[in-house]
């Protein structure tokens, strides 16, 4: 202090010796007052807070600063405000963060660890979310062009040629035997029929139109020498399938029944089974099979008409046996003369009883001979 210069205004004239020697004293005394105060104003200690990879130093000026006082002045002079605040400290005291369970910890004590301070500002936390406001804006904003985008689109055309031949070239009528178990059933397998996608595709092509497609009750058409599996009358006027099996306990295979099906409709064409005929059934069953994008085939409500012991029958098997416009299947002769549905029905049990005897029988067999 003693190199300061200092100046005072003009008085326009010359100071007293007594007036100097007074001024000379309070200059001392001014100087003497403004060193205590710089004394004063010297920090007890500095603590090193480290904010996004930057070490800034907190002066503290009182010895006994707490870990309180520390969250008072980062809130103050870093404006981030104790809710935003966490203090990584390490090694050891670990994290914390206001309310602090020791908020009286000396600061001392922290002198020598590091000091993370984990936080935003209350201006980039107010920045922040504008940010993400205006982002998710601009999501829904472009959600709704989309939305509208999509509404004006113009839908696709349909195609009333083919509504139209699908109405005409059809099963007009569908109609299961009310007296049998279960027509209720019936009537969905035959509505399924009705809607395969790869029958009704073929029916178009061809322009088959039928009147009635119904059901066949199976003890009315099964002799000791055959059974019929399908009728076509007057060349599509109704058109009969076996749909159930010979002991009415359940449904034959849907593809199989399918197959019948194709059978009879090439019989709106062609009576005789002539290669004529053959040529047509074998056109028909491929378009069928090719137009059917399900290409499962075995259920309407789960496994409902899919029956893996319904495996159909080869040409040789009824050898030819299509007369009139019926599917006559070559059946077994071990019996005389016709059966009755309850004659029916036993042989039908006998025979499905003997197949899981001799099933389980080559089981064992199977069992038997891994074990030696």
């Amino acid at each position: 202090m003693s190199n300061a210069t200092y100046f005072q205004g003009s008085t326009g004239r010359e100071p007293s010796p007594g007036a100097s020697a007074s001024n000379s004293n309070n200059e001392v005394s001014d100087s003497e007052d403004e060193l205590e105060v710089e004394a004063d104003n010297e920090p007890s200690f500095s603590l090193t807070v480290h904010l996004h990879n930057k070490p800034i130093e907190l002066p503290f000026q009182d010895s006994t600063a707490t870990l309180q006082d520390l969250s008072d002045t980062v809130a103050d002079a870093l404006q981030i405000p104790p809710s935003n605040q966490k203090f990584h400290i390490t090694p050891k005291t670990g994290l914390l963060k206001p309310p602090f369970a020791n908020p009286d910890l000396l600061l001392s004590t922290l002198t020598s660890k590091k000091i993370t301070l984990l936080g935003a500002t209350t201006a980039e936390v107010s920045d922040l979310t504008s940010t993400l406001e205006s982002h998710f804006t601009r999501l829904r904003n472009r959600a709704s062009a989309r939305a509208a985008a999509r509404s004006n689109k113009p839908t696709k055309a349909r195609d009333w040629k083919k509504v139209q031949d699908e109405a005409r070239y059809t099963f007009h009528t569908i109609t299961p035997l009310p007296h049998l178990p279960s027509p209720d059933k019936s009537q969905r397998f035959l509505e399924r029929l009705r809607d395969d996608a790869g029958i009704k595709s073929s029916m178009r092509k061809h322009g088959f139109a039928v009147g009635l497609l119904t059901e066949m009750d199976p003890a009315e058409h099964t002799t000791h020498e055959s059974r019929t599996l399908g009728l076509n009358r007057n060349r599509g006027e109704v058109i009969e399938l076996r749909l159930r099996t010979d002991a009415y306990d359940g449904y034959r295979d849907y593809k199989v029944i399918r197959k019948t099906l194709c059978h009879e409709l090439a019989h709106n064409v062609w009576g005789e089974h002539d290669s004529r005929f053959w040529k047509l059934c074998r056109e028909i069953e491929g378009e069928v099979e090719r137009n059917d994008w399900r290409r499962g085939g075995k259920s309407v409500g789960g496994e409902e008409f899919y029956n893996p012991q319904d495996e159909g029958e080869d040409e040789e098997a009824d050898g030819g046996g299509w007369m009139g416009g019926e599917y006559v299947l070559g059946g077994n002769t071990d019996a005389t003369g016709s059966m009755d549905r309850r004659e029916i029905m036993a042989k039908a049990a006998e025979e499905r009883i003997k197949r899981q005897h001799e099933a389980k029988a080559r089981e064992d067999k199977a069992k038997g001979d891994a074990a030696k």
